[in-house]
Order: structure tokens, then sequence, then C-alpha cells
């Protein structure tokens, strides 16, 4: 680990900063800034909206501030990416990778933590120049840091992807600072079981009977409730901290946005749904539509709460896929599609108020630029070691010149300061976490993570190494494997990549990064016949497999796994079996046997009919026919690994069943 800086070089790196301060506190001619993050806030959706006269808040955003669509960086996930919106640093810098964080003696899952991120963050630069700061519900805060003014952290109201609450009394720790701020801010606080009928109504058309099951995650209407109830709570502690604590700079995180969309955001505008998606809309159509005006209503309150001096700024993440039905439908039947294939790359940043010019358009802004541009429009410098600019071409002020960093370690030669150095937390908070072992964590996940972006950063020797210690601690991780081939093959070290896809191929027969890696180092080795296989291989395991598609594009001309259909009957089979998988996405499931019962007619040896009909056999709920129906597809095809498992899977006995028990 890195020594710290003395206290010398910590005094000289903070000068800059100093510098700009005027008598009273504050950067000559600096006003307050005020930054509302609504996660998964999609821009399209936004547009539709307003088109339609319904988010009267955003129009005047648009009309009267700054505005730009916001390019994320990969992975599309929250921690990660409001971590980076808030320190400028990439993260392989800021290391935060994913939701949860292991306690390493307990095994206990907890949201990842403000002592997992190596790097300051804006709330930090600005408290240690004098200033005032408020921040409220932003991923990775707790256990609150120790600022000039308040931090009320991401445990205040758990986030969703937890199903466990922390244990006991202990929950409280380091939930706020200054610690006696959470009792104050108690009477702010909404609980899901606080939601009436009538508050509830908007969104989704349920009972008094659904609205008072008990809670758990894993019922639809009690996880939209804790969304809507950590939204209400959150902007009102933002509003009162903004009112009544007065800081330079106020950060309030809303996630509602993003969990209606996990939740509903297929039924979103959607055409021609039947049966058990036609039920789904019927009820909770409207909730993602009703997220978004929510949204603009606080958008509203946030604006009624400006003066002349403060600058708003509102934001996400990312965006989202509304409307979009997924392949398999029988994964919407929980409501949760969960995963980040659903999010878009591509974000909001409005920018309104006092500084900000009228009518800008910010030149392709990152979510890399968001913390210079905080930190210039509250009179402070930004850091070199920011990947990030100012977006000084919608501000009507000059941004300070930048210094070299704001970290204790050695910015010169890339280095991370430790967490000591990087996060100040109340030394008896740390004290009492440390005894419960909750200083002890890992984000194995988050490591995963850490070595893709290495990989998309180029850093392949350095990936490489990541990928290997993921495997030594587990080397029955085939989708770990398949990485660190895919590290090792553009190192150029192609038997070892071979072998180690060899083994992942075995362990996950499904993943379609071997298949994919594999066929690069064919194309790389001048084999494109096999290459053009692997890549189709890996379509057909995934058709959404990206890397796959366009691969295959860039060879053949096509981006799909399938093979053309021997002769005419097969085209016309393959037709069919298409409007089957469209009707089956609708829950269309009588029409989509129709049109498979007509395919087979025709092509009876065409595989991909077994594997639809097998689909939308399970989704009817008819086991034996999609074991039957997979027996068959075999017999066409033996090395279809999608169906073996799938086979699999099917032949184990229900969970429930007397020979499950």
């Amino acid at each position: 680990m890195k020594r710290r800086g003395t206290p010398a070089r910590a005094a000289l790196l903070i000068l800059p900063i100093l510098m700009t301060i005027g008598c009273g506190g504050a950067p000559q001619g600096s006003g307050r800034v005020l930054v509302l993050g609504l996660d998964g806030a999609d821009p399209g959706a936004i547009d539709l909206l307003m088109s339609e006269g319904k988010l009267p808040n955003f129009a005047r955003l648009r009309q009267e501030g700054a505005y730009g669509r916001m390019a994320g960086s990969k992975p599309l996930i929250s921690p990660v990416i409001w971590t980076t919106i808030a320190t400028g640093k990439t993260p392989d810098q800021h290391r935060i990778g994913h939701f949860v964080a292991v306690n390493q003696i307990t095994g206990e899952e907890l949201p990842v933590t403000s002592r997992m991120r190596k790097v300051k963050a804006v709330w930090n630069i600005l408290s240690d120049a004098g200033r005032k700061v408020a921040v409220v519900g932003w991923w990775a805060t707790w256990p609150a840091e120790t600022v000039r003014g308040a931090i009320v952290s991401d445990h205040l109201c758990y986030h969703f992807l937890l199903q466990e609450r922390p244990a006991g009394a202990d929950s409280t720790t380091g939930v706020t600072y200054p610690p006696e701020l959470r009792a104050r801010l108690s009477p702010l606080v909404t609980r899901p079981g606080d939601l009436t009928l009538e508050q509830i109504a908007p969104f989704m058309k349920i009972s008094a009977e659904e609205l008072a099951r008990p809670f758990t995650f894993n019922d639809d209407v009690s996880h939209f409730k804790w969304a809507l109830a950590t939204a209400r709570t959150y902007s009102r502690i933002g509003l009162d901290l903004w009112e009544k604590e007065r800081p330079d700079l106020l950060m309030v995180y809303i996630e509602g946005t993003d969990s209606a969309s996990h939740l509903f955001g297929h039924l979103f505008r959607a055409q021609g749904l039947s049966g058990e998606l036609a039920r789904q809309q019927e009820k909770f159509g409207m909730a993602v539509e009703q997220m978004y005006l929510y949204a603009d209503r606080l958008v509203g309150e946030f604006m009624a709460a400006m003066d002349r001096d403060t600058t708003l700024i509102v934001l996400s993440d990312h965006g989202f896929r509304l409307g979009e039905l997924q392949d398999d439908p029988s994964k919407t039947r929980d409501m949760r599609r969960v995963s980040e294939l659903y999010h878009d790359a591509h974000g909001i940043l409005y920018l309104y108020g006092n500084r900000i010019r009228g009518g800008g358009r910010p030149r392709d802004p990152t979510t890399l630029d968001v913390a210079p541009t905080l930190l210039a429009l509250a009179g402070a410098a930004s850091a070199r070691d920011m990947a990030g600019r100012v977006l000084q071409e919608v501000l009507e002020i000059e941004a300070p010149g930048a210094v070299p960093t704001y970290e204790t370690g050695n910015a010169q030669d890339g280095a991370m300061p430790d967490q000591e150095a990087s996060s100040s937390v109340d030394p008896e908070i740390l004290e009492k976490l440390r005894s419960l072992g909750y200083l002890e964590t890992s984000s194995p996940k988050g490591d995963r993570n850490m070595a893709g972006v290495l990989f998309e950063s180029g850093k392949y020797e350095e990936a490489a190494e990541a990928y290997r210690k993921i495997v030594e601690r587990d080397p029955s991780d085939g989708a770990a494997r398949a990485s660190l081939a895919g590290a090792l093959g553009a190192l150029g070290r192609y038997p070892q990549a071979l072998a180690q896809i060899e083994t992942a191929i075995k362990l996950e027969p499904l993943n379609p990064e071997s298949y994919h890696n594999r066929g690069a180092i064919h194309e790389r080795l001048g084999d494109r016949p096999s290459a053009i296989e692997d890549y189709r291989t890996a379509l057909r395991y995934n058709p959404r497999y990206e890397p796959s598609m366009q691969a295959l594009a860039r060879l053949t001309g096509e981006a799909t796994a399938r093979p053309e259909p021997a002769g005419p009957a097969e085209k016309l089979a393959s037709l069919l079996a298409q409007r089957a998988s469209d009707a089956a996405r609708r829950g269309d499931y009588a029409e989509a046997i129709r049109q498979l019962d007509e395919a087979q007619r025709i092509a009876p040896r065409f595989a991909l009919l077994y594997q639809y009909r097998s689909n939308v056999a399970y989704l009817m709920g008819d086991r034996e026919a999609a074991i039957a129906a997979l027996r068959q597809g075999l017999q066409i095809e033996p090395d279809n690994a999608l169906f073996r498992e799938n086979l699999k899977r099917l032949e184990q006995p229900p969970p429930g069943s007397p020979r499950g028990q």
C-alpha cells in the first residue's frame, strides 16, 4: 500500500483551492449548486412525454437552460456510474465496481461502502476547502463521512437489490453525519407501509388487500412501494437540508425512475399484448409514465427552492430500453428484468439557472465531465487526474485553472491513496463497524467488473492478471476463464488463451464469450471459416451478444446465428417460427403454437422449431411437452449445447415436488 503523503505535501496540494476562497469563505462570484440525480431517467422517454405536454418542468429546463444526452461507460451499473459522477474518476481509479460488498468474516452482503472508494468525491474536495456540503442517498456513502455539512447515506433507505436489512440496532451506525442528524430527519422518512392506496393509485391498479401484503422485495407491489417511499424520503430530506442547513452544494439521489423501469419497463407503450402480459399491462402499464410525471414534479419542487444565485443540475447515469419485450416472456413473470442489458448508454444532463448559458448544448458530455463542471460552478479548480473536462461551452464563468490532484497519494505515478486518506469517517463509528466486521469487506463481482474496465481500456496485461486472480479463487468459474482467455488473446498468447477457453466451455457450455473469444483467435490466425462458425455459435446461445453480431456483420454481412435455410420449405418455416416468437413475446401462446404447428408440417427436420416449441410449452406450463420438444431437437442436432442444457434443467424435479423434497 502506498505511504500517505506528508502533511506538508497535503497542504501544498490544496493550496490552489485555498487561493480561490474569498474572505467570506466562498469563491468570488460563485453561488450555490443543487444536483438532482434521477437513476435510469431515459432521454427518449422524457422527449416523448415532453412532446405530449406532460413534463412542464423538464420543458422549462430545456427551454431556459442547457441540455445534452450524457454518455456513460460500461459497466452500466448504478453504484459504479454514480461514483464516477461524484469523483470524476474512472472505475479502475475509484474502485467501486458493483452493487454488493461481502463481509469477509461473516459472508453477509451489504451495499458497497464509502470505505471501498479510493478517491475523493466532490463533497470531500469542497468540504476540505471550507465549503458547506450536503449529500442525500448517494450510492456508496455508508458509513457517512465526516464533512463540513451533512451526509445522509444510502443506508437510510436500504437499496432495492439487497433483500436483507442490516442486523438489529447496528443498522443505525454511520447512517448520517453528524450522527444526531438522523433523529432530526426521522419525521421526513416515508416507509413502504406508510403509503396509502390513494398515493399508489396513479401508478397501478391494485386492491387494498394487495397494498397491505407483508413487505418483501420478491413482490412487485412491495418493490414499487419501496422505490416510491425512497424517492419521497430523499427528496423531502434534500429540500429540508437545502432550506435549513443552506449548503453551498447539495447532491440528492432518486432511485424511483430506475426501479419502476426494471419492474414495469417492458409494458411502457407496448402494443398488442396478450395473455399474462396483457393482464400485467392492465394493472401496471402506467407505472413508468407516472414515475416520470412524479420526477417532473420533483424537478419543479427543486426549481422552486432556487434563488437567483443557484445552479441546478438534473442528470441520470444511463437511459433505459423501455417498451422492449423479453425474448423469453417467462422472465417478466416476476416483473424483474433486473439486468443492465436493458440499460441504454446515454442518460440526461440538464444545467439551469445561475452561470448557465440559456439554450446551450454541451459537446458530447460524459459522466466524467460532471465533477470538473461541478467544481467550476463552485469556484474551485478541477484536477488534472480527473479524466473529464469542464463543460465550459455552457458556462457563463471561466473555470479556474486545474490543479494536479486532490488525492494524498503521489498523483504523478498514478497511485491510488489508501482508504484512510480518501475517506474520513468518524473514528467512533469506524471502531464500532470494525468490531462488527463491517470494514472487512470486498466485492468479488466488483473485481470482475474492474478487470473488464481494464480490458476495455486496453490494459490487457493488468486485465489478465486481474482475471487470473479470480480464476485462482474459483477454478470452476467458466466465465472468468473465458474473460482471461480474451485478455491473453489480446496479448497474443494464443495457446494459453485456447487452453482456458476449452476449460471454460466444459464448465459453462452456453457462455457466448467463450466461443466469441475463440472466434477472435481464429480470425487473428487467419482461419476465417472457424472464426465465423464460433461467432455463429456464440449467437446461437445468445442471439443478442453484440460482439459476435458485429464480428459476423464484418466478416459475412450478416449478424445472426441462423444458418441459411435449406430450400424454400425451411425458409417458410423460419418465417413462421419468427412469427411464433413474436406472438410468444406478446404473451399470445395459442397463436405461437399455431404458427409452429404449420412450420413443423412444412419442415419437420428444421431444428430451430423445436427450440421455439419447447420455450412456448414451458411458458404454457406444459413441462412434459417442453422436454419432448428438446429431445426431438437433439435427434436432429446432437451437438446443440443449448438443447442439452435446457433439457438437463427441465428434467430436474420442480421445487416442492415429491421427488424434489
